[in-house]
């Protein structure tokens, strides 16, 4: 028996669903046997199948989270105290939210392009809450608790995803 696809090499294996001989080369091991690639349908799982209007929909909840925690951020850091150090817990708590209102908003989808945003929507809020009051100031302002803080506040952002 010839194999369907490769008419030169000689197969003695078959898909167990169509019957169509395939060689090892176009086999495709699924759990229930040996298949050919079209029955085989090889396919993402649909939790990590991101539609445009999914990418859409998380690139607005994202951004408008980031809005909402990044005036929080400032008011909460600029007028109650200013403690760098508070800067930790604040992104922290900024992370696991917008990781969860983007995880919410698309249904609990998961992929990279949806920890991207996340982790942009962070650094957004970051920069709105620490940085709103001095608009035209070109360098920012960057020290390791802040890093450490925007490192959290990603990680947790991209740990809801």
């Amino acid at each position: 028996m010839q194999c369907a696809t490769h008419p030169d090499v000689e197969t003695g294996l078959t898909c167990n669903k169509c019957g169509k001989p395939i060689c090892p080369q176009c086999m495709v091991q699924t759990p229930v046997g040996a298949r050919c690639v079209q029955c085989a349908r090889l396919r993402k799982l649909p939790t990590f199948q991101l539609s445009p209007a999914v990418i859409a929909r998380s690139i607005l909840a994202g951004l408008g989270t980031a809005l909402i925690s990044g005036i929080i951020w400032y008011l909460i850091s600029h007028f109650v105290f200013y403690v760098s150090f508070f800067n930790i817990f604040l992104a922290a708590a900024v992370g696991y939210g917008i990781g969860q209102v983007i995880s919410l908003s698309v249904n609990r989808k998961r992929g990279l392009s949806l920890k991207i945003i996340a982790s942009t929507s962070v650094l957004i809020a970051y920069l709105i809450g620490n940085h709103v009051a001095i608009p035209f100031h070109i360098i920012l302002y960057f020290n390791l608790l802040n890093i450490i803080a925007i490192a959290v506040g990603i990680y947790l952002a991209i740990f809801r995803l």
